[in-house]
């Protein structure tokens, strides 16, 4: 993954509500601006963060970054398992900087739909001006009871950021 700009994922971070016990979930294989700014985040305002590692050294690389963090926890992880479901938890917000391979991503969203609060957002890490898997996405996003799903696209140097709401009262 190419670096994100700290400032806008600041920027980013400001469409998340001043509630409490706010879960954040990242699904990342690299990169260290993301985790960095989610975790100072996390710790600032006494919410959770989880980082999903799709990667044994990015795993390696977040566990010993914030062993000592009370609310960071990263998660060796593979998209491969049958459920995403990890000790009940769900969450409020879906990040997703790990790429999602096309073959994968219908199947991903349906896993990761389970794991979102109603009225959760999934945010999704997209290459720069790269029109058809946006719009790939977003079909398989409403096809799988996401709404309002909008696109961020000139926030972040590299890449537009597709975004959508966990349909709630419908679907799995």
């Amino acid at each position: 993954m190419k670096s994100l700009e700290k400032e806008s994922i600041e920027q980013l971070l400001e469409i998340v509500p001043e509630h409490p016990v706010i879960r954040l979930l990242h699904f990342a294989d690299s990169g260290e601006e993301m985790p960095e700014s989610l975790a100072d985040f996390t710790a600032r305002k006494g919410y959770e963060y989880q980082i999903n590692c799709l990667d044994e050294t990015f795993f390696a690389s977040m566990q010993h970054r914030f062993a000592d963090s009370e609310s960071v926890r990263p998660v060796k992880f593979t998209l491969q398992r049958p459920r995403y479901m990890i000790q009940g938890k769900m969450f409020d917000y879906v990040f997703v900087t790990a790429p999602v391979a096309q073959e994968m991503r219908e199947v991903f969203l349906q896993r990761v739909h389970p794991i979102m609060k109603n009225g959760g957002n999934i945010l999704l890490f997209v290459a720069k001006d790269n029109r058809e898997e946006r719009w790939e996405w977003t079909g398989l996003l409403e096809a799988n009871y996401y709404v309002a799903t909008n696109t961020i696209d000139n926030l972040f140097a590299h890449y537009d950021v597709v975004i959508s709401k966990k349909m709630h009262g419908w679907g799995g």
